[in-house]
């Protein structure tokens, strides 16, 4: 018999399991970039639920295991997580990864994803990148940044991934399987924007390199770009 698996939640049922007190995922000793990261990643959607169940080839079955039994199924079966569970994965990441803080110590979500993703399971980048015509390169997920802008007081994520490719001349070399954002830095000192609004799909039509586009004057297929 395999490990248990329960589904992530859906709209009615994210609402009633996830909303109130002592919901989500309880923080203790700077764990908050892990708490909203895993929370992202797991509690309504199924995209790398791969993780949790997949050997990859360099898999460490502990860390999925506690990953899997000890906070993804209890936040999808109770909407809640209690820091204790979050503080065993912790100390597993000290022991595999080559930094010892991370029982302690704020991290960049970047920093845990990219040691769970390649180090500790193994599992292939999921995004390529091109910037200005140079050699293509891949990551697990992608920071946008991006200099302060007067125009957008309140930004959707739409807004933000679009400035944030341009101003780094970025481009998608391919439609990635999963698409992993990390919003503008959000800390004690320094807010960026005090409100983003999550923009429920993205278009990325524009972010592609290579990709077919309408001519925004004719209507036929563009043969050439304006930033």
């Amino acid at each position: 018999e395999g490990p248990e698996s329960f589904p992530p939640l859906s709209s009615e049922a994210a609402v009633r399991v996830l909303q109130g007190r002592m919901k989500g995922i309880q923080g203790h000793c700077n764990s908050c970039y892990m708490d909203a990261a895993l929370f992202s990643l797991f509690s309504c959607t199924s995209v790398l639920d791969s993780m949790l169940f997949m050997p990859f080839p360099l898999c460490d079955r502990n860390v999925q295991g506690i990953l899997r039994d000890e906070i993804v199924n209890p936040l999808r079966r109770t909407g809640f997580v209690r820091a204790s569970s979050v503080m065993h994965l912790r100390e597993q990441l000290t022991d595999k990864g080559q930094c010892s803080s991370f029982t302690n110590a704020e991290k960049d979500p970047e920093e845990f994803l990219n040691l769970i993703m390649q180090q500790i399971l193994g599992i292939e980048p999921l995004l390529k990148l091109q910037s200005g015509g140079q050699k293509e390169h891949e990551c697990y997920c992608y920071q946008i940044f991006m200099d302060k802008q007067e125009d957008l007081v309140v930004p959707d994520v739409q807004q933000l991934v679009e400035r944030s490719f341009l101003s780094s001349d970025l481009k998608l070399v391919e439609i990635p399987s999963c698409f992993i954002i990390q919003m503008p830095r959000f800390g004690k000192e320094y807010k960026m924007f005090s409100k983003i609004i999550p923009s429920l799909e993205l278009d990325i039509t524009d972010l592609l390199l290579d990709s077919p586009r309408e001519c925004c004057l004719c209507g036929d297929v563009a043969t050439l770009e304006c930033s």
